[in-house]
């Protein structure tokens, strides 16, 4: 297993606004013979593109792809840990007009997939919580991608057209997630039915909100971290990596 040794940022540009990505190299990246490896798109949750969201470029670039922290906000445009009403405002324009975040992701995976250390016919996508709804969305909207892992995905549909879905898809989920109840997910594996898909769906009981991020302790809330599914739902995702990027 490879380290992470270099990082950097890279901006790029949709309608005059800017977006700045995080990027994590696998060690000896540029210098490996063709220099191009298969890259995974992180998506962040609510907050923005934070260091939970590097952090998960750099845990890709341990296992061998370029990790990309993608940036579907704009530059600068964050909230502070905790600051929900500022994470809502950033985050719901975006879930009420999925036309204009499908463009932003578009645009994002095209950045991920111009780096010249990139093989940019192995993509795939990962996001966490809203980022979750981000790598359905993309897997809908196909997007040159081969496979999204949802971590606590929100299960929300696209009020935008429908159909078949080829991009393999991975959604790893907390059964007692009061942010995507019951209904939700089966409304969800119906869907990617409907559409063709090869979906995956595993559940882990007594389980919240966020339970992949060690900050999420609000009970309350419906987020909570936990260490045990966390761990296998790393695992399953590892796996599931390794076999649509082959």
């Amino acid at each position: 297993m490879s380290t992470s040794r270099e990082s950097r940022t890279v901006e790029y540009t949709l309608d005059g606004d800017t977006y700045e990505a995080f990027v994590a190299l696998p060690s000896g990246a540029s210098a490996a013979p063709g220099g191009r490896r298969p890259a995974v798109m992180v998506c962040h949750a609510w907050e923005g593109q934070d260091d939970f969201a590097r952090a998960q470029a750099k845990w890709l670039a341990s296992l061998g792809y370029v990790g990309f922290a993608a940036d579907v906000y704009g530059r600068g445009l964050r909230a502070a840990p905790g600051d929900r009403d500022r994470a809502a405002a950033l985050m719901t324009p975006l879930v009420r007009d999925r036309m204009v975040l499908r463009e932003r992701l578009a645009t994002s995976v095209d950045a991920m997939a111009d780096l010249p250390e990139v093989d940019g016919s192995r993509l795939a996508a990962i996001g966490f919580c809203f980022g979750g709804l981000c790598c359905l969305d993309m897997a809908r909207a196909g997007l040159g991608l081969r496979g999204v892992v949802a971590f606590h995905g929100l299960f929300m549909p696209a009020p935008i057209e429908r159909a078949p879905i080829s991009v393999r898809v991975l959604a790893l989920h907390g059964w007692d997630d009061p942010m995507a109840p019951p209904d939700a997910v089966l409304a969800f594996t119906r869907e990617m039915s409907e559409a063709g898909a090869d979906w995956q769906l595993h559940a882990f009981g007594d389980t919240l909100h966020a339970f992949t991020n060690p900050l999420a302790d609000d009970r309350a809330f419906g987020t909570l971290y936990s260490a045990s599914a966390d761990r296998r739902a790393r695992a399953i995702a590892t796996d599931f990596l390794a076999e649509v990027l082959a």
